[in-house]
């Protein structure tokens, strides 16, 4: 064996190692993550290998869904926040107003200012909310109310509502990718979907309570901690008479559900904290209620530093916990409390689980509504790998049996190529972490097609060189020389394909693009530099080569 041919047999077998190494020698640890285990039983070697191929849907089971942000939520609850901020600072300034509304969501309505200090309110409200110097370069325009109602308009500008909408999408992206990866989902599939309809594509390998994942993407679990201003009373209407069927100002009435009660509260319209100042969130038994659990939580430094004072202003008085605009519980503050705090109510041990998840991954933006959903059975899932597994086979076998009948001892060479194009192909997606989606399996499929292909063409272009009178060793060097350039050429052109379908493709087009061009790239070393190194070592073993079995 000539240096060069051990230099190329060092390299192949350097690739059949790292290959079996990645496919055969880690498995998923408890952890989630993959640790080391060698293998050393079949059912072991079973278990590694199919913990580092990864399923996708369509192969494993679970769920597909597609969501819709209910985006001008966000637009609302934006100009909610604008409208609170500005009677904060209306009063920090010293300016005086009668009211502040929203008469629809884009528009803000300041009225009663007195008439010496609507300059002063109208160049507060420019600097702070139309000046281009401002965060947000000027991010309302400001207009007059008529005289009458003596006071400012301040109306959301449309590049403002795009951006409040757009952030509404990604923040959204992220909180349902924060309760997934808690719900320990592996695989998962959470990105944008569709063009312009604000929609999330939501895919869940795997999941065998699709009820209770459909509740913990869904809910909104926004926290508020606000003063309860009167209450509780027996209804609606009870709470509206005792004040003239007219709340005060900057109030608002809720709905209780605690246990075993149908009350009502007027609280505060502002919150003293609310779901982003919170640290942590953990369920809990309930020591009041044997047999049920609450929800303990902690806050963050900035929530804390705010409520340590409040509580301590307000010693004696109540405070509602609000989870979506209902009460949770009500109590009275005995002393100053700085960040920690309790939902107490007759949850189950899972109730509160799941009501700590999303608490801890955070608030929706906005609403989400259920555009589309699927659920695929493992059945479906397990008759799907059998037929793709079946048409490999099928495939494989073919290729097996025709190449050595028709290029005889030259198409084992062809063979031993496409096995290792396989390995390769499955290494790579184990080493990487891709899913094999169904779509997949077709580009396996392909894969076999085209590698077998690039041997035909180097097969018969050797068949030519040696009907033209080359030598053995001359057909074989030109037959793989000048068969390249058509190899590459057609390969080259198919990845770039692919690579276009996975940038435009959605997912189970991006699987097939992904194994397929994994394939194409394997194929490339397989059939050009492996399969000539077999040629190479064949003929090296005969003192003078005079004939091929081709």
């Amino acid at each position: 064996m000539t240096r060069n041919l051990r230099w190329k047999a060092t390299l192949i077998f350097g690739v059949i190692f790292v290959c079996l190494f990645g496919l055969l020698c880690f498995r998923k640890g408890t952890g989630g993550g993959t640790q080391f285990a060698f293998p050393t039983s079949t059912d072991e070697l079973r278990r590694n290998f199919g913990d580092r191929i990864n399923l996708g849907l369509d192969l494993r089971g679970g769920m597909h869904l597609i969501l819709q942000v209910q985006v001008e939520e966000a637009v609302n609850s934006e100009t909610d926040q604008v409208a609170e901020r500005l009677r904060t600072l209306l009063r920090e300034e010293a300016i005086g107003f009668g009211s502040i509304r929203k008469p629809d969501p884009t528009h803000i309505q300041i009225s009663g200012i007195p008439a010496e200090q609507l300059g002063q309110a109208r160049d507060f409200l420019q600097v702070n909310y139309t000046s281009p110097s401002t965060v947000g370069g000027g991010t309302y325009v400001l207009g007059s109310l008529p005289t009458e109602q003596s006071g400012f308009v301040l109306e959301m500008t449309p590049s403002l509502q795009v951006q409040v909408r757009q952030e509404a999408l990604r923040n959204s992206i992220q909180t349902l990718r924060q309760r997934v990866d808690a719900l320990g989902v592996s695989e998962p599939t959470i990105a944008e979907h569709g063009r312009g309809e604000w929609e999330i594509l939501v895919q869940l390998p795997g999941v065998d309570d699709p009820a209770r994942v459909k509740s913990i993407l869904q809910s909104t679990a926004m926290l508020e901690i606000k003063l309860v201003e009167d209450g509780p009373f027996g209804s609606e209407g009870e709470a509206l008479s005792t004040r003239g069927g007219i709340l005060p100002p900057d109030t608002m009435l809720l709905r209780s559900l605690e246990a075993g009660t149908s009350s009502w509260y007027v609280v505060s319209r502002s919150s003293v904290v609310t779901g982003r100042d919170l640290r942590n969130a953990r369920a809990s038994a309930n020591p009041e209620m044997p047999g049920s659990y609450e929800i303990d939580f902690t806050l963050s430094t900035d929530g804390a530093a705010r409520f340590g004072p409040f509580t301590e202003r307000n010693v004696g008085r109540a405070l509602a916990v609000v989870l979506d605009n209902r009460i949770r519980s009500v109590a009275n503050i005995q002393s100053r409390i700085d960040d920690s705090g309790r939902i107490t109510g007759t949850f189950t041990f899972q109730e509160a689980a799941d009501l700590a998840l999303v608490l801890r991954s955070g608030s929706l933006p906005a609403s989400i509504k259920y555009l589309e959903e699927r659920t695929v059975g493992p059945s479906l899932g397990a008759d799907s790998i059998r037929a793709g597994f079946t048409a490999v086979l099928v495939g494989f076998v073919g290729v097996v049996l025709f190449m050595p009948i028709y290029y005889r001892r030259s198409g084992i060479n062809a063979v031993i190529s496409l096995m290792l194009n396989l390995l390769i192909l499955l290494a790579v997606l184990a080493y990487f972490g891709a899913t094999l989606t169904l779509p997949g399996i077709a580009g396996v499929l392909l894969t076999i097609g085209m590698a077998v292909d690039a041997n035909v063409l180097v097969f018969e272009r050797i068949r030519e060189e040696l009907r033209a009178g080359k030598s053995v060793v001359a057909a074989m060097e030109n037959g793989f020389d000048r068969a390249f350039t058509t190899i590459f050429d057609t390969n080259a052109t198919t990845i770039i394909a692919a690579i276009f379908l996975f940038m435009f493709g959605t997912g189970p087009v991006k699987g097939f693009a992904v194994t397929l061009t994994i394939g194409l790239l394997a194929n490339l070393f397989t059939a050009v530099y492996v399969s000539r190194a077999i040629f190479e070592f064949v003929l090296g073993r005969q003192v003078r080569p005079s004939a091929l079995s081709i």
